[in-house]
């Protein structure tokens, strides 16, 4: 069957991020339905509509020789794979990620109902380790990728205005997990059919 077929166009209208500490993580196996949190796992809330950006990186060295002009092999030097995405609401769960502290209710003097929390910075920030899930589909095709061991490698600016949300831009690496970075699940059919032999 011929690959030029305009029903495996894919769009991503809609998808969720979700996250959970690495230590004890249940990774998935299954795509899920789209719409509730795998097992153990938070949801960061609304994205941007600039939606998710998942990049695969390898970087490989030529290996040159002299009976040559051009490399006679290439070797890999790194790989990584990277997910960055901008949240859009303030809750509970992406605060927490983007800060790397935890919120702590604080008791009115006097005692009382707790009305503020409070969350310290630490100028000796402890990383932490996460498991991240990244989920999307159209229509019935959903997608996920699954990375059980990643870090925060950078975040962006929190702009503070009259006439635009504020939001946490996050960038995050996955890390070495048993010699892999991640896997990818879908429910649509990847089966490819092989070409009858010549002759046959």
């Amino acid at each position: 069957m011929a690959n030029n077929d305009p029903s495996k166009i894919r769009f991503a209208p809609k998808g969720a991020v979700y996250v959970t500490p690495a230590v004890g993580a249940k990774l998935p196996t299954t795509v899920g339905d789209g719409k509730t949190p795998p097992d153990g796992y938070k949801s960061l809330g609304y994205v941007s509509d600039a939606g998710v950006v998942i990049t695969p990186t390898v970087t490989a060295d030529p290996v040159n020789v002299w009976q040559s002009a051009v490399p006679v092999l290439f070797n890999v030097s790194a790989a990584t794979f990277t997910v960055q995405a901008t949240f859009a609401e303030t809750n509970i769960n992406t605060t927490e990620l983007f800060f790397g502290a935890n919120w702590v209710a604080v008791t009115p003097e006097g005692g009382g109902t707790a009305n503020t929390w409070r969350l310290d910075l630490s100028s000796t920030p402890a990383l932490q380790e996460i498991s991240l899930v990244v989920d999307w589909g159209q229509g019935d095709t959903l997608s996920r990728v699954v990375i059980p061991r990643s870090m925060i490698q950078e975040r962006g600016a929190i702009t503070l205005v009259r006439n635009a949300n504020q939001e946490y831009q996050l960038t995050i690496d996955a890390l070495d997990s048993n010699g892999g970075l991640g896997y990818v699940l879908t429910n649509q059919n990847m089966t490819t059919s092989i070409p009858p032999a010549s002759g046959s």
